[in-house]
């Protein structure tokens, strides 16, 4: 097999974790199944399919009574067919193909962010401003193929049968921020107004006023997958993209994400702050 993405992998580590919380190493685990140690290694590493029913062997063999976690372990082995974003591998970074294949499987999505507005609410000028301001600079060509990326990911908003639910908590200076200049930000600050008519899309905002709060330094995303152990934090740092599955890191941004609930406006009243901005401009 090629290299395995990033839900592959992810896949991997679940059997991993099954095995060490059944107390096996990988050689008793392989005696169990009647398969050989390097290959439960495979299957950890993401290397190789598992079908439905291996799955359900699996977890048999290692005392998981957890169905929930192991019907949704057995319809991940059934999603093997690779998205639109394979037509970036080699264009883009891994990281990026595999933020938009944990998007594409997510049950629902939030965000929340201090500078700027969330990748999925962009406007085509807005993020075309920030590729340009980049820490390392980009090539118009790595420009092109990230913007279209990004357009392309939000499709996922617009499902017209399923449409993915999205929250997306934004600060007030993200608001205020001129990306572009004062056309393309009035552009930007009417599309966060269009799309928050949608009844999948939720938007609120932290004013200046509610001052310091949890999480205020950096931009956080949380993908929900089928069940609570099979969510993902997705953290946008300035050397790269981290993901984020550990069972106490999980608890940790949930906690986190209750914590902003509760300084955050209310729909209402952030498209009341939204339409206050884009007066001033």
């Amino acid at each position: 097999m090629r290299n395995p993405t990033g839900r592959q992998l992810r896949f991997g580590a679940e059997l991993r974790k099954l095995r060490e919380r059944a107390g096996l190493s990988s050689t008793e685990a392989g005696q169990l199944l009647g398969i050989k140690q390097a290959q439960v290694s495979n299957m950890e590493a993401g290397r190789v399919g598992v079908s439905p029913e291996r799955v359900h062997t699996i977890a048999c063999h290692y005392d998981c009574s957890d169905k929930p976690l192991i019907h949704a372990l057995a319809a991940m082995t059934s999603e093997r067919k690779r998205g639109w974003w394979e037509q970036y591998r080699e264009l883009l970074p891994n990281s990026l193909l595999d933020l938009a294949e944990l998007e594409h499987h997510a049950r629902s999505l939030r965000a929340s962010t201090t500078a700027r507005i969330p990748g999925l609410l962009q406007t085509r000028e807005y993020a075309l401003e920030i590729f340009r301001q980049a820490v390392t600079e980009l090539s118009p060509p790595d420009i092109e193929h990230r913007l279209s990326f990004r357009i392309k990911r939000q499709a996922i908003l617009y499902d017209e049968n399923t449409p993915t639910p999205y929250e997306a908590i934004v600060h007030e200076a993200a608001l205020r921020m001129q990306v572009g200049g004062p056309a393309a930000t009035r552009q930007q600050l009417q599309h966060l107004l269009d799309m928050s008519d949608r009844d999948h899309i939720t938007l609120r905002a932290i004013t200046f006023e509610a001052g310091a709060y949890p999480g205020s330094g950096q931009s956080i995303f949380y993908a929900y997958g089928p069940v609570p152990q099979l969510d993902t934090v997705h953290l946008d740092q300035a050397h790269g993209l981290a993901f984020l599955d550990a069972e106490a890191q999980l608890h940790k941004y949930r906690s986190l994400f209750e914590r902003i609930d509760a300084v955050a406006l209310a729909p209402e009243k952030t498209r009341d702050l939204v339409r206050n901005v884009m007066r001033e401009l």
